[in-house]
């Protein structure tokens, strides 16, 4: 709730505004935390139109990116680490964004300690910026009285997603950009070129080549369509966007992006990479085994395969191995197995799960790599088939008329 209030502060100035807190008594507690003397204490009412302009403006706000949420962690790793106070190191860190939206994240995160909260619970209210991973992770530093080194490892977590993110960013790069250029130089070629050489060959009444009645035929209908393609192909990126967003949309979505070619076996190792490293620090903090498998299926990226870690969650929770409910999803080599069950024997099942991440991340930059050697090729054959076409359409006839001529 949000209240509205009047007081004065330690100089006796008057002072007002507002907060956001979960009772009445809550909101003079984190006032009087603030050296304010409440006067007048109200809720606030928003009228309809006020939430409207509300969510409105929220649409323009700026995100916490990655990079701003690795930086957090990091400094307040630091300031735990010095013994500084956690809502003092929060209000601190606020005043030194430059990001509107991290400001009020952690003056909210600030407000929630003063009315009482716990720390992994006021992180809560902020999902779609924390990770259930990363707001275990508080949870564990806070019972256990070890936050600095549950920041530090959230800190190790956080940029290796970065890293792996930019590295599949780098590798995707040059494929899109020839591709978006084809289409571009396609729709320019169809709708401005092909109609000049059309009205040409019209002119003169020669029997056309086949090829070039294909370019003509094709620049006709995109002229003549060219209104109803661009609303359809809208239509149906809106309406594939809105479907895999649902429930069953985004597990079909997830299950197929593991099935293309080239690049299908890339989002498959790095869902396995990070739920490996994920599953290792989670188990290395002292969280429970169905705990940890419960929330890293949340934290996969990859729908399909945290159906496949709850199907090891509910083995597990029969009183099978983790060996052998992994085994049983299909998704992980033999030699990862053998590592998993070596883990189970020696009771090192987090360290091995480490090796096994690392192994993942391995075959990820390989095929990275691979996949830069494999699409060059590709998209110069397409190209120089599309050229192909373009020549034998446009300057074939032209040869001929020529060679009438002479």
């Amino acid at each position: 709730m949000e209240f509205v209030y009047k007081g004065r502060d330690t100089q006796g100035n008057k002072v007002d505004g507002s907060l956001n807190a979960v009772s009445a008594n809550a909101a003079v507690t984190t006032l009087q935390e603030r050296g304010i003397v409440v006067i007048g204490l109200d809720e606030k009412k928003a009228s309809v139109a006020t939430d409207k302009d509300k969510k409105a403006i929220k649409l323009f706000k700026d995100k916490v990116s990655s990079d701003e949420l690795i930086l957090f962690t990091r400094q307040l790793y630091a300031l735990t680490k010095a013994g500084i106070p956690i809502i003092r190191a929060l209000n601190g860190l606020a005043e030194s964004s430059n990001n509107e939206a991290l400001k009020d994240l952690l003056r909210g995160i600030s407000d929630s300690l003063i009315s009482g909260s716990d720390l992994s619970t006021a992180f809560r209210q902020y999902h779609r910026v924390f990770s259930p991973i990363y707001i275990s992770m508080i949870h564990i530093g806070e019972t256990t009285g070890n936050l600095d080194d549950a920041l530090i490892k959230l800190v190790a977590h956080l940029e290796l997603e970065r890293e792996t993110k930019k590295r599949v960013k780098s590798a995707l790069r040059y494929p899109t950009m020839v591709i978006a250029a084809m289409v571009v130089a396609m729709v320019v070629i169809t709708m401005f070129v092909i109609p000049n050489f059309t009205s040409v060959f019209a002119k003169l009444g020669a029997d056309l080549p086949f090829a070039t009645k294909i370019l003509m035929y094709s620049s006709q209908f995109m002229q003549d369509y060219w209104l109803a393609i661009g609303i359809g192909s809208i239509a149906g990126w809106l309406m594939f966007s809105r479907y895999i967003k649902t429930e069953s949309g985004n597990l079909w979505w997830d299950r197929k992006k593991l099935k293309f070619p080239l690049i299908g076996s890339i989002f498959e190792r790095i869902a396995l990479s990070r739920f490996s490293r994920s599953f290792s620090m989670m188990m290395a903090a002292g969280v429970p085994i169905l705990q940890s498998l419960s929330i890293v299926a949340e934290s996969v990226g990859n729908k399909f395969i945290g159906d496949a870690i709850n199907g090891m969650l509910s083995g597990v929770e029969r009183g099978d191995r983790l060996t052998n409910t992994a085994s049983a999803t299909g998704l992980f080599t033999p030699l990862v197995l053998q590592m998993m069950a070596v883990g189970e024997e020696t009771g090192a099942i987090d360290k091995l799960l480490g090796d096994v991440a690392d192994f993942y991340e391995q075959e990820v930059d390989y095929e990275l790599k691979q996949l830069a050697d494999a699409v060059e090729p590709i998209l110069l054959a397409f190209l120089g088939a599309l050229v192909l076409v373009l020549a034998l359409g446009v300057f074939l006839p032209i040869w001929e008329l020529s060679s009438a001529a002479r």
